[in-house]
């Protein structure tokens, strides 16, 4: 990865931070923004999503105003870390919509999943039916959000200038 980030000039990492700003900005207005052509422009956006440096682009959409009001952060504990036990749990996961985002740590606490539902009904049905049941899960504490003061889906390109 280091050898592909030192293959990003300047006009990739504008653009870079333009579209991770407003995904939906044509690619004449990003090519006047970071001052290339728009045929150029259009070539760099390619090349930097072949290389994996955009992976998407998403609207970001409310939760609430689209009726799901519960947010949980759960953290689980499996029996093992073995590898296939790693692997057996990822793979049930990755199938239930809930889980928005799964994430592997080290320490005490071997994931930790971001799980939105309706409301608390909804999400105690997944915990109890699905999440606790999940194979090779051995302990599972979950902290329910109040509000979300900053949550920024994007990189810092503000760091790399400092």
């Amino acid at each position: 990865m280091k050898n592909e980030k030192k293959k990003l000039d300047n006009i990739d990492i504008k653009i870079l931070n333009e579209l991770q700003s407003n995904g939906s900005i044509s690619n004449v207005e990003l090519a006047n923004i970071v001052n290339i052509s728009p045929p150029s422009c259009l070539r760099r956006v390619k090349s930097l999503e072949n290389r994996n440096f955009i992976r998407g682009c998403n609207a970001i959409l409310n939760p609430e105003l689209l009726g799901f009001k519960v947010t949980v952060f759960a953290y689980v504990g499996l029996e093992s870390q073995a590898e296939n036990d790693l692997q057996i749990f990822e793979n049930y996961i990755s199938l239930f919509p809930e889980v928005r985002e799964c994430h592997m740590l080290v320490g005490e606490i071997d994931f930790l999943l971001k799980i939105i539902a309706k409301d608390w009904d909804d999400f105690q049905i997944f915990l109890t039916k699905n999440l606790t049941q999940a194979p090779k899960v051995s302990t599972v504490k979950t902290s329910l959000n109040i509000r979300s003061i900053k949550s920024l889906p994007s990189v810092p390109f503000e760091t790399m200038f400092n």
